[in-house]
């Protein structure tokens, strides 16, 4: 399954519209087969927020872990955003290279 999140927006930033971002990615999260991959694909976002991103990121690294891979992260926006997400939750995103 792919996340396109330029379909979200290109300018994600705010804690309470990744919460709510979060929220409305539910029934189709929900619709995911057992294991499957589940893509974030970044293509077409300009600014990325630590904020928003541990909204919606960080969830999402917490119930499908290995099964979650990151997609077109060389925006310098997202590339600062995750690793500072990285560093502060100890954990590591499977990002594609």
């Amino acid at each position: 399954m792919i996340i396109e999140l330029k379909k979200i927006g290109t300018t994600l930033i705010s804690r309470q519209t990744g919460k709510e971002a979060f929220l409305a990615i539910q029934p189709v999260l929900k619709n995911s087969k057992r294991g499957e991959i589940i893509e974030v694909d970044f293509k077409g976002v300009s600014t990325f927020s630590p904020s928003w991103g541990d909204e919606f990121l960080t969830p999402l690294l917490n119930k499908y872990g290995k099964k979650l891979i990151l997609k077109n992260t060389n925006n310098p926006s997202v590339k600062i955003t995750l690793e500072i997400l990285q560093e502060s939750l100890n954990k590591k995103f499977d990002i594609e290279k």
